[in-house]
């Protein structure tokens, strides 16, 4: 019955599997689902931190790429509003907090994806790895100028 719940109900799977924790009544648990579910939010929240690092050097590069751009203030307030909401995630994820930089690597290579596509610059204005360092990219006081 609490395959088909979950199947076709999810909020009141999740209410009884909270119910049946908080009552200690681990053998009515959903173990196999809630174990996914779990492993899910986890997952959720490092796409959350490769989506905003993304974003946030993106922007950056358009930044140092298009110095005369009619969008830079929209491209800096973008800036801000990542690493604002950057910081709450990490704020609440010690663990991810602590491992950020290695991220960055893999996340500044979507970034220059997007800039190149975003930009009149080529990929060789750009350079090919990350030139900042993980304190510059979550400062919300620093920019590349």
């Amino acid at each position: 019955m609490t395959n088909t719940i979950y199947r076709t109900d999810f909020y009141a799977w999740t209410l009884r599997q909270a119910d049946l924790l908080r009552n200690e009544d681990y053998a009515d648990l959903d173990r196999v689902n809630l174990i996914e579910e779990i492993e899910s939010m986890g997952a959720s929240e490092r796409r959350e931190l490769d989506h905003r690092l993304t974003t946030i050097m993106e922007h950056l590069l358009k930044l140092t790429c298009e110095s005369q751009s009619s969008a830079r203030a929209k491209w800096k307030r973008t800036v801000l509003t990542q690493r604002i909401d950057l910081s709450k995630l990490l704020r609440g994820n010690a663990t991810l907090r602590a491992t950020v930089a290695n991220f960055i690597e893999d996340a500044y290579q979507d970034a220059l994806k997007l800039a190149v596509a975003g930009t009149r610059c080529s990929r060789d204005n750009f350079p090919a790895h990350c030139p900042w360092t993980a304190e510059q990219i979550l400062d919300e006081e620093w920019l590349p100028l």
